[in-house]
């Protein structure tokens, strides 16, 4: 499908909102934001960003983070920014989930980058994923894969010897890219995750599995060690037989590298994030608009792991339908979210908890009238729909 970078940008930004995400330039009328005295000091040189193998656009909040002082800003950030890749031009979209620790913000990351290459015409692709893990993962698995190549070195070719002075990591990166037998022979990633990474990333597959995404689990997929931790990802597109597109049109990768923002930054925050780059499409020379949609009658709570997967799909769904929603996905209190949902002067609350999670259904809440139901979820849009045409 051929798009102009215009296009693509609108659609995207569109769909980012959709998932919670706001326009980075939104910030700069935060007085939150505006006021904060605190400076934040940032030591990443542009050399230091390119370590994200994504022209530093992955890790460009680390900029945006001192800049427009989001440190001023309590609880989780989700912005989108329109970017340029650098000597190409190519037109860019990073989207940036800071604050958050746990495993959502890697499965709102996949879940909008699929929906935005949906939306410009890409319907078939596979998700593939790996970890890296902590720092504590990363010792132990450097340790290991040092072990293995030095008893190999005769094996190596000089180039990958030299990287092994930089890191270890770099020269197995360096094998994978010349395809040598080696690199398929050493150590997985996988199996020195500590007890806090492999839990993270088993949720991150679990919601794969629930999503129904098709997705790899790939040892090669690799980042470099001073930058990204944990979960690492790309998307890849497919063709109508579902094989891979050797020369793809759209190139999605994410992360997240709390290890950079902990390096770098003086005041850390965990972090993930995303770059989809619109191959061979040139940059415009200023961001279009995004059409602003009347505000969201609908605010959708959960709590819990699972329900947040379901909260997830829903959400997905309801886009699909041209329902708008409000949510807050990283929250885990109840409380919270209802008050959000009423400061937001919504119409109606969609809840479910682990309870409804189980049994199906979602607890619909017409604030208005101060009433609630249990509402089938599979029935849930039918209505919706419903209030959504009277509104």
């Amino acid at each position: 499908m051929d798009i102009t970078a215009t296009d693509f940008l609108k659609r995207a930004a569109n769909t980012s909102e959709h998932f919670g995400f706001v326009p980075l330039s939104s910030f700069k009328k935060n007085t939150v934001c505006k006021n904060c005295g605190t400076t934040v000091n940032n030591r990443a040189s542009a050399t230091d960003r390119k370590t994200d193998a994504l022209n530093g656009l992955l890790t460009s909040s680390i900029n945006a983070y001192s800049d427009y002082k989001l440190n001023a800003l309590e609880g989780p950030i989700l912005y989108y920014n329109a970017e340029q890749v650098p000597r190409s031009g190519e037109v860019a979209l990073s989207l940036q989930v800071l604050g958050v620790e746990r495993s959502i913000a890697e499965a709102i990351l996949i879940q909008t980058v699929r929906a935005i290459a949906k939306d410009i015409g890409f319907e078939n692709s596979v998700v593939r994923i790996n970890s890296m893990g902590d720092a504590d993962s990363s010792a132990r698995y450097t340790r290991e894969l040092n072990n293995f190549f030095r008893k190999r070195i005769e094996l190596m070719p000089g180039s990958a010897r030299e990287l092994m002075k930089d890191h270890v990591i770099s020269a197995l990166m360096h094998l994978i890219e010349k395809n040598h037998e080696l690199a398929y022979k050493s150590p997985n990633s996988l199996e020195y995750l500590s007890d806090p990474s492999r839990k993270h990333f088993r949720e991150i597959v679990e919601y794969l599995d629930m999503s129904e995404t098709p997705y790899e689990i790939d040892p090669m997929l690799l980042g470099d060690n001073t930058c990204y931790s944990d979960a690492l990802f790309s998307l890849d597109l497919l063709d109508d037989n579902g094989d891979r597109l050797h020369h793809s049109p759209l190139v999605v990768k994410g992360g997240r590298y709390n290890n950079f923002m902990n390096k770098y930054l003086d005041e850390p925050r965990p972090a993930a994030g995303a770059v989809l780059v619109l191959k061979e499409k040139k940059a415009p020379l200023r961001s279009p608009g995004v059409a602003r949609k009347k505000n969201p009658s609908v605010y959708v709570i959960q709590l819990g792991f699972g329900p947040k997967i379901r909260s997830l799909l829903l959400i997905d769904e309801l886009r699909q339908a041209g329902i708008p929603v409000y949510q807050n996905l990283s929250s885990d209190s109840l409380s919270e979210q209802l008050r959000d949902a009423e400061n937001r002067k919504v119409k109606y609350a969609v809840i479910i908890g682990q309870k409804e999670y189980v049994e199906k259904n979602v607890i619909f809440r017409d604030i208005s009238a101060a009433n609630q139901e249990n509402v089938p979820i599979n029935s849930l849009l039918t209505r919706l729909k419903r209030h959504h045409a009277k509104a």
